[in-house]
């Protein structure tokens, strides 16, 4: 049973779909884009743009990290099932329970490290504890006049210095704004895991990899071609 069928039936989820796949469509545009006219200006007309590599980085980081939840949303992560192939349906399902409850876990833990890294850089408190959240810090320091080194402010100049800088403009766009996609990536990974689960409960799915099912793909891509 994959988890590649396993259909978002709530309007939440039916709305987190759309705007991961559009978001994910718009960053591959985005940086196809943005490099084939980089290219194209550096070796016909000795010119560049020359916030591209920045803002390519800036989408490739992007990219990453909602490709990480998109590979839970349709079950793409490899991973080692030599020990599931071989238990029958009970074990297996109790251990891929526990391997659920054990990426929740550690989600939790990417949550709080990327709130607080990003928090500062938007002018919010750091959470206090070393693990799990005891309240915030009111001795972080404010960082949100850092800025990136020369991506431009395409837009809203004007309510972000005023919002988040103190009333001074921002020469280039503050990092708060690229850094977004750590706490945004892990909640959005975390709200996938947790609806693999549900799937796994449901009887929806039977894992949370593709290990299998990828070596499957590949000797199927083979026969076809012979």
């Amino acid at each position: 049973m994959s988890g590649q069928t396993d259909a978002a039936v709530s309007p939440l989820g039916r709305f987190v779909n759309a705007l991961e796949e559009m978001v994910i469509a718009y960053i591959l545009a985005a940086m196809t884009v943005i490099t084939f006219v980089n290219v194209v200006l550096r070796y016909v007309f000795n010119h560049t743009i020359l916030w591209g590599l920045e803002v390519t980085t800036i989408l490739f980081a992007w990219l990453v990290l909602l490709g990480i939840s998109y590979g839970f949303k349709r079950t793409a992560h490899l991973g080692v099932d030599a020990i599931l192939n071989i238990v029958g349906p009970g074990p297996k399902r109790v251990m891929v329970l526990l391997s659920a409850l054990a990426c929740l876990v550690y989600g939790g833990l990417l949550m709080k490290g990327a709130w607080d890294y990003w928090a500062p850089f938007a002018g919010y408190q750091r959470t206090e504890g070393r693990i799990i959240p005891t309240g915030f810090d009111d001795r972080t320091r404010d960082q949100a006049f850092y800025h990136t080194e020369q991506v431009p402010v395409p837009f809203g100049g004007e309510f972000l210095a005023e919002r988040f800088n103190m009333g001074e403009s921002y020469d280039k766009l503050p990092r708060f704004i690229p850094y977004f996609v750590l706490p945004f990536g892990v909640a959005l990974m975390l709200f996938r895991i947790i609806q693999a689960t549900i799937g796994v409960l449901a009887g929806r799915r039977d894992s949370l990899i593709v290990s299998h099912e990828a070596e499957d793909a590949v000797a199927e891509a083979r026969m076809a071609e012979n």
